[in-house]
């Protein structure tokens, strides 16, 4: 091939790649809507209130029957629901957990209104956004810097740096270094979210740590290749089906779950459930940021084992021909 046919073809694929990206980060973004998003309902009229809203949407609504205001706000702060409509002494009230999704918090709102027949509905907020981040919009943009930051460590790393034990110690640097700088910003100076500073800086050191390895490991395992396909994972599937700015009942299905089984999805739930639920709700995406870690130090020790064995001479002795 010569090298106009090669540029030509690049710029073919890079024309995909582009195609790719617009339709993974706006095609989510045009097709917002409930999808078995759990909330529940609670009072005298909850299976009214409940038949009406499966006939609005059969599969909208994952509903949830309480006895009471009481119990809907145990289950916000326990990560159960993401809002709750509580009948009984006039219109019906709203409680919601802005903090859990500011997006949804709105929409619930809105249908409350919209089936009470009244103008503005009484919302209480239980576990409340950060006052200098009401909508969530801050706390949305941080999930793509961590991504972009932990590509471009692990690229940077694999193509410069040859010794696979350099490469982990580089690794543990960026986690360490990166959560406890991404932290500063976001946490202290910008103030998007609350919580404690060093649990907030492991979470996020965690993430990077977990992206920029998935990266250098896959470059270990199978090479140059390794790269184009764990950069294109975080960015095209991880990073716009993360549920930062929404939730992942809100996404198309099954994006908006496997969107939570990676790096990206995960680090901004768990996220969530540290700075604002008291951990409720963590253990699942501590688990999947730590397999990722996991799975790309193992790939990082293969790629180690199978370079050494490439460039170790063979042990066994040579015979050396004696002439006769």
């Amino acid at each position: 091939m010569t090298i106009t046919a090669r540029a030509v073809a690049l710029g073919f694929a890079a024309t995909a790649i582009q195609a790719l990206m617009l339709i993974a980060f706006a095609w989510p973004a045009v097709n917002i809507g409930p999808r078995d998003l759990p909330i529940a309902v609670a009072g005298p009229a909850s299976a009214q209130l409940t038949q009406q809203l499966q006939q609005r949407d059969p599969e909208a609504f994952e509903i949830t029957t309480l006895p009471d205001a009481s119990a809907a706000r145990n289950a916000l702060a326990d990560r159960e629901i993401y809002g709750a409509i509580v009948t009984g002494n006039g219109a019906p009230q709203v409680m919601v957990a802005s903090a859990a999704s500011p997006a949804v918090a709105q929409q619930l709102t809105a249908l409350a209104q919209q089936l009470s027949g009244v103008p503005a509905v009484a919302v209480e907020d239980v576990v409340a956004a950060d006052p200098d981040d009401p909508r969530g919009a801050g706390f949305g943009s941080m999930v793509l810097p961590l991504v972009m930051s932990g590509m471009a460590a692990g690229i940077l790393l694999t193509l410069l740096i040859p010794a696979f034990g350099a490469r982990l110690a580089g690794l543990t640097t960026f986690a360490i270094a990166g959560g406890l700088v991404s932290t500063l910003v976001f946490h202290t100076w910008l103030s998007i979210i609350p919580g404690s500073y060093l649990e907030l800086a492991a979470i996020a050191g965690l993430a990077s740590f977990a992206v920029a390895a998935t990266i250098v490991g896959l470059a270990a395992a199978i090479g140059r290749p390794g790269i184009g396909l764990g950069a294109l994972t975080m960015l095209l599937i991880g990073n716009p089906f993360s549920a930062a700015t929404s939730a992942p009942e809100l996404l198309p299905q099954p994006w908006g779950t496997l969107g939570q089984l990676l790096p990206p999805g995960a680090a901004a739930s768990l996220l969530r459930s540290v700075a604002y639920f008291d951990g409720a709700g963590a253990a699942g995406p501590l688990a999947v940021l730590l397999v990722w870690a996991a799975a790309g130090l193992a790939l990082l020790g293969v790629g180690a084992l199978r370079s050494r064995g490439e460039i170790e001479p063979s042990t066994t002795p040579e015979r050396v021909a004696v002439p006769a």
